[in-house]
Order: C-alpha cells, then sequence, then structure tokens
C-alpha cells in the first residue's frame, strides 16, 4: 500500500460505497443505540486504502506537525495518516491509559459526563494538529479533543471523519474547525 501524494485518486463514488460497508448494529454497546461498525471498511484493502487517500486530500498540502487520533477506532486511521504526511501520531485516549503526566478534559454527555486524555508533552504550543476520529455523533467528543489540544497550545489545522450522523447536529458543536466527513448518514 502506497500512500504517496497522489498515489491513488478517489473514486467519485466512495460514500456510496462507504455506505453500503458501513454496517448498523443495533443497541449496542447499550440498548437504544445503533453502532456504524466500520470492519467491513478495515477488511477490504482497496477500500481501506481508499478511504486513508480521501482523509489526507484536505490536509495534503497543508503543514501538519502532529495527527491526533480519538480512542479508539480514531487510531486505526490516524496512524497510517501520520506516517503518510511525515508527522507525529498522538493518541487522546480515555482516563487512565496513558502513563503521566498527563492533561485532562471531562465533558458532557446527554446521559453524563466523560473525559479524555493526553500525555502532556504530545501537544506543544504552535503544533498544527489534524484530528481524526471514525464517527462523528453529537460532536461532545471531538469538541472536547480540540478543546484539550488547544490547552496544551496546539493548533487544529483540519478534523476528519469517515462517517457523519447529520441527524445528531455533531457538525454544529465543531463550527469553529475546518472539517470533512467521507459519508453522512
Amino acid at each position: 500500500m502506497s500512500l504517496a501524494a497522489g498515489s491513488i485518486s478517489p473514486d467519485r463514488d466512495l460514500a456510496r460505497r462507504l455506505r453500503q460497508a458501513i454496517r448498523d448494529i443495533p443497541d449496542f454497546p447499550k440498548p437504544g443505540i445503533v453502532f456504524k461498525d466500520l470492519m467491513p471498511v478495515l477488511l477490504d484493502p482497496a477500500l481501506f486504502t481508499e478511504t486513508l487517500e480521501a482523509l489526507l486530500a484536505p490536509v495534503r498540502s497543508r503543514k501538519v506537525d502532529k495527527v491526533v487520533g480519538i480512542e479508539a477506532r480514531g487510531f486505526i486511521f490516524a496512524a497510517p495518516l501520520a506516517v503518510a504526511l511525515n508527522a507525529a501520531f498522538v493518541p487522546i485516549r480515555k482516563p487512565g491509559k496513558l502513563p503521566g503526566p498527563t492533561r485532562r478534559i471531562e465533558y458532557a454527555l446527554e446521559y453524563g459526563t466523560d473525559a479524555l486524555e493526553v500525555q502532556a508533552h504530545a501537544i506543544r504550543p504552535g503544533d498544527r494538529v489534524f484530528l481524526v476520529d471514525d464517527v462523528l455523533a453529537t460532536g461532545g467528543t471531538a469538541a472536547a479533543a480540540a478543546e484539550l489540544i488547544a490547552a496544551l497550545g496546539g493548533v487544529v489545522e483540519f478534523a476528519a471523519f469517515i462517517a457523519e450522523l447529520g441527524f445528531l447536529r455533531g457538525r454544529e458543536r465543531l463550527r469553529d474547525l475546518e472539517m470533512s466527513a467521507l459519508v453522512t448518514f
């Protein structure tokens, strides 16, 4: 697989093929939630590569110092994107998963609170960051990650998602970020 600049030109129908590949899993991880399963994308090397290329397209001409992936499925996409951009990969994780010192942010969910952490030295003032996650739903996690990056002095240059659940209006919470999603449900 090559992710070199210009190695693959994305198909015009990538969104259609992603929509067909991504499976709905009802009542996972809890009743009432419809989980978007991206495993079929990962199991298809050509579709996975084309997805990575499409995520890269908006940032190829930008200077990116760090590619930040949000736990857990964001890691799968962010790490190869970091390699392709010759940038560092930084994971943002749930609490207690990273050795310290860490910076932490708590944020509100519709049904409670959650938190994210990053190693305190991983993002430095002025770092230009490409933020990557698998699915944009309500935008709470991505907004918290962007706030955590900013608290460390980083600047989110662009945010990218494979899928967006448009009916949850997460894009509204990220209105200050330039962003894209490859497919909207």
